[in-house]
């Protein structure tokens, strides 16, 4: 597992501060011990604020970083256009009637899934991969309404990678005239669904994903909701970005699980 350097020092500088300003707070709390109850009082609250700050500033700003293959999957050739758009990668491949919206998964770098990406739009459904604050999907839950309708898409998809999925079928269950469909990669929804095509993908060897909540979770699919249970895949190899930690181990390459995803999604979808 990769760490971005900038995150880590990142992560490292807040822990120091934090200790740092816990520090000066006793030591002005010992010379003060004639502080009303009050004071000492605003003191500890202090402390308490001052770890929390820091120490959030520290967990989210380390994150997974992506592989090598993904930074390869974001250049642009004669089949597929790749380009930055708002908070997004847009990949454009030769299709004119289909786009998914994909949420990455937690604290991992969103570029990860370029792979997957790409693959779908070189086959014809283009693709707009969300950038999430703090590299955590429920921080925007709806960002998927910044790209409705400002293309010209006949069908739109929204879809997730784990926590990123969980949070895109929320969405999908409050604003269900957005969508034609809904794509669960390891992920289930904990509300109810509005009739859509639903395709719901994860390998048998996923360590990761909580299988109970998923197996509850399809109580809340609409009717023709389709799932592919991958054999030899993993919860990480839906994505570029190395071993997860509590996964399974794969047996079949990410190159496999990411073709035998695309050919189900695109199955379900058209």
């Amino acid at each position: 597992m990769k760490f971005i350097i900038i995150s880590m020092s990142a992560a490292v500088i807040s822990y120091l501060l934090a200790a740092a300003l816990v520090m000066l707070l006793v030591k002005v709390s010992k010379k003060g011990e004639g502080l009303a109850k009050k004071e000492k009082i605003l003191v500890t609250l202090a402390v308490w604020i001052a770890l929390y700050v820091f120490g959030g500033i520290g967990y989210f700003s380390v994150y997974i970083h992506c592989g090598e293959k993904a930074m390869q999957a974001l250049q642009s050739d004669r089949d597929v256009l790749v380009s930055q758009i708002e908070k997004a990668y847009y990949f454009d491949g030769p299709g004119t009637e289909d786009v998914l919206i994909l949420y990455p998964g937690a604290k991992v770098d969103e570029k990860a899934y370029a792979p997957l990406c790409r693959r779908l739009a070189a086959d014809g459904i283009d693709c707009i991969l969300v950038q999430m604050p703090l590299h955590m999907a429920f921080s925007d839950r709806a960002a998927a309404s910044r790209y409705v309708g400002n293309y010209d898409y006949k069908n739109w998809y929204l879809g997730g990678h784990s926590l990123g999925g969980a949070m895109a079928a929320f969405y999908a269950s409050q604003s269900a005239q957005h969508w034609d469909g809904l794509v669960l990669l390891a992920a289930y929804s904990t509300d109810p669904l509005p009739q859509m095509k639903v395709c719901s993908v994860y390998g048998d060897q996923d360590g990761v994903m909580n299988r109970e909540n998923y197996e509850a979770g399809k109580a809340f699919w609409p009717e023709g909701a389709a799932e592919l249970v991958i054999p030899g895949g993993n919860h990480a190899q839906f994505g570029d970005y190395g071993v997860q930690r509590g996964d399974g181990t794969a047996t079949i390459t990410a190159e496999e699980q990411v073709e035998q995803t695309v050919e189900f999604i695109e199955k379900v979808l058209r």
